[in-house]
């Protein structure tokens, strides 16, 4: 039987979000092909060999002295081990044959955490550091897509320096993307930080919030079109899924419509021709491979009125919580979420070979 380590929490805003996903995936494991460990992370960043129950984990109750005890992934190779610690210097090492990062955001997502998996030669779910890098910075995702000749808003991005001494020409960024502008943190996702300004005052405003969560900002014009997502999964022959929809209550699909209000509506399989199915399919394939996606993403689009498919983003580790569009849209052709997560384990175990 493989040990499987699901890690869990994390220092960043999305910290709330990783424990209802990682809930919704160890509550799916199969407990006769895997012993799962599980490795916690809290918000300021310590790491905890966690032994509790999964509730604990979903309502962040789960880091107890009598539960929790230090612990860090070996980056020496031989190893391939979780070390626990303790008090009195003592060690031990539990192997690790792959790791299942349940994380979202800054330090989940953004490939600091991969980097520590490849030093450590451990299979693991997800991307790799370079595409986690690529598709977590926005602007990075953006050249890149429009290198690949991948439709997108007009956008323009620029560093808090760059901002505050002066050097930013707003005029001209007015002229380029119109009102409402969308005003991005360039790293952070599930829309943390992300503002929608009518105005050069509500601009400035959202300007501030988005340097509050990263030191760069991306600026796009605003898209108005049906929001479309396909989830993606695989290494070098990738398949993508059904198409689903987003039937937003909110102005835009925020962080409280995606994982707090459930009055947001999804429609699995969205109602679409099959014609543009199959190009949204074969564009979400597209942009997963431009970026150099493996194991699996989720791809976001706007469908706009005039047929056109317009890349939103990459998430390279899509929400996994009850709601969440990834293992519904792969649910809905007939992969069931346990199964889902055995694949996913076997692209890991495939690429790192």
């Amino acid at each position: 039987m493989k040990n499987l380590l699901v890690i869990f929490g994390g220092a960043s805003s999305e910290y709330e979000v990783s424990l209802r996903s990682s809930a919704s995936v160890l509550r799916n494991i199969d407990r006769e092909k895997y012993n799962v460990l599980t490795l916690g992370i809290t918000k300021e960043g310590k790491w905890y060999f966690y032994t509790g129950d999964i509730d604990s984990i979903e309502n962040n109750s789960w880091c107890k002295d009598e539960l929790t005890t230090p612990a860090v992934i070996s980056p020496d190779k031989t190893d391939k081990a979780l070390i626990i610690l303790n008090d009195m210097g003592v060690y031990e090492k539990i192997p690790v044959d792959v790791i299942f990062p349940v994380l979202h955001g800054k330090n989940g997502e953004d490939g600091t955490i991969q980097g520590i998996f490849e030093l450590a030669g451990i299979p693991y779910v997800g991307c790799t550091p370079l595409a986690s890098g690529m598709c977590m910075d926005k602007a990075v995702t953006n050249t890149i897509q429009d290198a690949a000749g991948i439709k997108g808003a007009k956008w323009v991005a620029f560093t808090e320096t760059q901002y505050r001494e002066g050097r930013v020409n707003l005029d001209a960024v007015e002229q380029k993307l119109g009102y409402p502008i969308f005003v991005k943190p360039a790293n952070a996702g599930s829309s943390v930080g992300i503002s929608k300004a009518h105005n050069q005052t509500e601009l400035l405003q959202a300007l501030d919030i988005a340097f509050e969560n990263d030191y760069k900002a991306v600026l796009e014009e605003t898209l108005v079109g049906r929001e479309i997502e396909c989830a993606v999964m695989g290494n070098d022959r990738p398949v993508a899924s059904c198409i689903g929809e987003i039937l937003p209550t909110a102005e835009f699909y925020d962080y409280e419509a995606k994982y707090i209000d459930n009055s947001t509506g999804l429609a699995i399989p969205a109602n679409l021709p099959e014609e543009i199915s199959e190009r949204v399919r074969a564009e979400a394939v597209k942009a997963y491979s431009a970026l150099g996606c493996t194991g699996l993403s989720r791809v976001d689009f706007f469908l706009l009125e005039n047929g056109d498919i317009c890349l939103n983003e990459i998430n390279t580790l899509p929400g996994f919580t009850s709601i969440s569009m990834f293992p519904k849209l792969f649910g809905q052709v007939g992969v069931p979420y346990s199964e889902l997560i055995d694949r996913l384990i076997e692209y890991a175990e495939e690429r790192m070979k």
